[in-house]
């Protein structure tokens, strides 16, 4: 059989095979579904954490510099995932991609974004105004946040496969990131109804300003500026 041959059975095993699914009560690995029509169902909030300007960084910049850039925003942004109880699912290029689970996901997830925000003003930048102090660059970054139902299954082919994350969730979070760097956290409404108080405002001061996202069926979002210091 030639790849023709290959490609046209495996397509046609997906489309007939029943689907079998369960519940799950922890962010599944690889080794927990198999490679055929297997899933499993969890609630989830996805944050997707992703460098803005990154293509005119390194048309600019040394490939060197520009790599250092990547590894001290992903590293620290990884750090404040774990620091929350996220896990961290995927990293692809210039960004990151973790799930919240429990019941202080939306919490623990809009907390991260906002540590993340605080990590690329008053850590990450410092450093590298230490290390390169003739150098003109300023590190812009989004956050994007949602929460849904999401089905995990796992995509690929038998040595070359990888999980895929199937809800709202993983999309509208992704979306987000696309939006303005000017304001470093976007989040759902999804996610803002069920976050708690505590970082919805500060000393009576909302946190968030609504708007509304037209091309997205005038789906209701929030956007932020605001940081949340990282201990």
């Amino acid at each position: 059989m030639g790849t023709k041959d290959d490609i046209e059975a495996a397509v046609a095993k997906i489309f007939k095979s029943t689907w079998t699914t369960r519940n799950g009560t922890k962010v599944p690995e690889q080794g927990d579904i198999g490679l055929g029509n297997d899933g499993v169902l969890i609630e989830g909030t996805i944050l997707y954490a992703d460098l803005d300007g990154s293509t005119a960084m390194v048309d600019k910049y040394r490939k060197e510099f520009s790599a250092e850039i990547y590894k001290a925003y992903l590293d620290s942004t990884a750090r404040i995932i774990r620091s929350e109880n996220g896990e961290i699912v995927s990293f692809d290029g210039d960004r990151i991609m973790a799930v919240f689970i429990g019941d202080s996901k939306n919490t623990r997830a809009v907390r991260c974004g906002l540590k993340i925000n605080y990590s690329v003003k008053h850590l990450v930048m410092p450093a590298l105004i230490t290390q390169y102090p003739k150098v003109d660059f300023k590190i812009k970054h989004v956050v994007g946040i949602d929460t849904s139902p999401l089905l995990v299954a796992r995509t690929g082919i038998r040595g070359s496969n990888d999980l895929v994350w199937v809800g709202p969730a993983a999309n509208y979070a992704a979306k987000l990131t696309e939006l303005s760097s000017d304001y470093p956290t976007w989040i759902t409404h999804r996610v803002f109804d069920k976050m708690s108080d505590d970082v919805k405002s500060s000393s009576g001061t909302s946190m968030w300003e609504p708007r509304t996202w037209t091309p997205m069926n005038n789906l209701s979002i929030y956007r932020s500026t605001w940081w949340w210091r990282v201990n």
